[in-house]
């Protein structure tokens, strides 16, 4: 059997292992060097502490809030916190009256804001826009020349909304010194508004709501691409409306498109704050509509969470904020660690008592599945705030004997075929195509295992799901890229090809017993039934060796196969 093929397929696959570790090494240096990462990854509330902040609630007219809407707005604020699903924010209500926001380390501004933007989202048309700024005292207009009413208004973007007093108070109405402080005001839905867009550093006044945020589907960020499909560079916010706000969009679109200026403009209100109020284009009839501006990456991630997010059913102020310690702490992790490290030590013990040399294969592939785990964490702190926490340690721990279980059954398999007669170059071979199979059904339960009890919890066992789903994906990556390429290496050795008896493949450590079948031929067998079938047949063998001519006994000989005489069928044979 030609060995070329496979001698150069684990090299190929022994490089594209090494360059995962380089790329993932650069990108981790690159954010370690650039002040966005460390060399170890984000811990979580149990073990690091962090910030707890107490949210009370404003319901509109002065009311107590319902434990569904405080429910309601647990689930909401957790996803705004605590997005990615694993940064592990615990969010609860406190004695049915209030939210307690539990975070590890200090939330940065767009976290802080996320959790502070917590009342209804609007869709209001423009109906005019203004300077940032208001306008001098002594250049507001005239009283006689205020706009008036004329009719009851036609729709929301309809001018006969602006009374006089409406318009002086858009005059008078300062943006740089309101900023901040639209959440203290209620805003009928109803009714027109003053409010302003800091990014753009406009002042409008808009019509009533048109479209509720509650009506948002889905909210995703992404590079916007020309009608012909082709990437412009330009960052958009995409939306996707359920049926409700699909038709309520439709109209609304319908008649922007026809109106000219700001009339055209559409804005989103957040906490009283414009966050945008996009250009119409055309009508959008599918329910989704796609938002550009002068985006960045970030900017257009925060705009999306924050509607795709939703509105809260209620709104809440920060009433109280402070550090808090771990819960756990160090000597938690340091338990933890070592019962890891205890675990990995036992693993290796059994593989070197078990396999030997070939043991070796197995610690090996558990210490560059560890460095790959360990590049994932980091990364993925960087990336999505993933944080470590001791129930995650306990999914990395366990992921420890699943890995090793991998390099079991691909092990026993080539001892099989080695049982079978096969050299150790064919045994790899055929071992691995049985070994894969096996491996890939029992990673597909661990995967699916860990993404059903990641979906159905909450908190700490989020990332015990979430590190026993990664250990697992990892595992795949590593028997393919290392274990089975290292194998198929070192079955070219003499060490291991010739069956040493400290190689681990040793026949007598398989149980492989040579067998006499006469002729100059030799077979194996393994198992007690096969010993028991050997030995009749060894009898057999004997016996008709006993019954070989001459000529047969001198070809076994010229092959280089002793044989034993018998003296008197010679002598018999001689005289005959």
């Amino acid at each position: 059997m030609s060995t070329t093929g496979p001698i150069k397929q684990a090299r190929k696959s022994l490089l594209w292992l090494g360059v995962i570790f380089l790329i993932s090494a650069a990108i981790l240096v690159t954010g370690v060097l650039g002040g966005k990462s460390t060399f170890a990854p984000k811990l979580a509330l149990d073990l690091e502490g962090g910030t707890q902040m107490i949210l009370a609630p404003r319901v509109q007219g002065g009311s107590d809030a319902t434990q569904e809407q405080l429910d309601q707005a647990v689930e909401i604020i957790r996803d705004r916190v605590d997005g990615s699903g694993v940064s592990e924010a615990e969010i609860t209500t406190q004695s049915g009256r209030n939210v307690v926001v539990s975070m590890p380390g200090v939330p940065d501004a767009r976290t802080r804001q996320l959790i502070q933007a917590s009342a209804n989202m609007e869709f209001r048309p423009v109906i005019i826009a203004g300077a940032y700024e208001a306008v001098p005292e002594d250049q507001r207009t005239p009283a006689a020349d205020l706009p008036k009413p004329t009719e009851k208004p036609k729709n929301a973007s309809d001018t006969n909304w602006i009374t006089p007093e409406l318009f002086k108070s858009f005059e008078a109405y300062d943006c740089p010194a309101e900023l901040g402080k639209g959440a203290d005001t209620v805003h009928d839905p109803a009714k027109p508004m003053v409010s302003c867009d800091p990014d753009m550093g406009a002042k409008y006044i808009l019509g009533p709501v048109e479209v509720p945020g509650a009506n948002i589907a889905d909210a995703y960020s992404e590079m916007a691409r020309s009608q012909q499909g082709a990437v412009t560079g330009q960052w958009a916010v995409n939306l996707v409306f359920n049926e409700e706000g699909k038709k309520q969009f439709a109209e609304v679109t319908q008649r922007l498109i026809t109106l000219p200026g700001s009339q055209n403009q559409f804005a989103i209100v957040l906490d009283g704050t414009v966050i945008s109020a996009p250009t119409t284009n055309s009508v959008i009839a599918d329910g989704r509509a796609q938002i550009t501006g002068n985006f960045t990456e970030e900017s257009s991630k925060a705009l999306a969470d924050q509607l795709k997010f939703g509105a809260l059913p209620i709104s809440f102020e920060i009433q109280s904020e402070q550090q808090i310690s771990a819960t756990l702490g160090a000597d938690q992790l340091k338990s933890g660690l070592i019962a890891g490290l205890i675990g990995l030590l036992l693993v290796g013990i059994y593989s070197i008592f078990q396999y030997r040399m070939l043991g070796l294969v197995t610690i090996v592939s558990l210490l560059v599945s560890g460095v790959l785990t360990y590049l994932a964490l980091v990364l993925l702190g960087w990336s999505m705030n993933y944080r470590l926490s001791l129930a995650g340690v306990a999914g990395l721990i366990v992921a420890i004997g699943l890995i090793a279980d991998s390099f079991i059954v691909y092990f026993e398999r080539i001892r099989d075929e080695l049982r079978d007669g096969r050299p150790l170059a064919s045994a790899v071979e055929m071992g691995w195509k049985r070994a894969k199979r096996t491996i890939l059904a029992a990673k597909a339960v661990n995967i699916l295992a860990a993404i059903v009890l990641y979906v159905v919890a909450v908190g700490n066992v989020k990332g015990f799901a979430f590190t026993l789903g990664l250990t697992a994906i990892i595992d795949i990556v590593v028997v393919y890229l290392f274990t089975h390429p290292v194998l198929q290496l070192i079955a070219k050795t003499r060490f291991f090809g010739e069956g040493h008896r400290f190689s681990g493949l040793d026949p007598s450590l398989l149980g492989v017993v040579p067998l006499y079948q006469g002729a100059g031929k030799i077979r194996s067998f393994s198992t007690e039934a096969d010993a028991a079938r050997g030995k009749k047949n060894a009898s057999a063998a004997k016996e008709a060796e006993r019954r070989q001519t001459i000529a047969e006994r001198r070809q076994a000989a010229t092959h280089g196969v002793a044989t034993k005489h018998d003296d008197s069928a010679d002598k018999d044979s001689s005289n005959g």
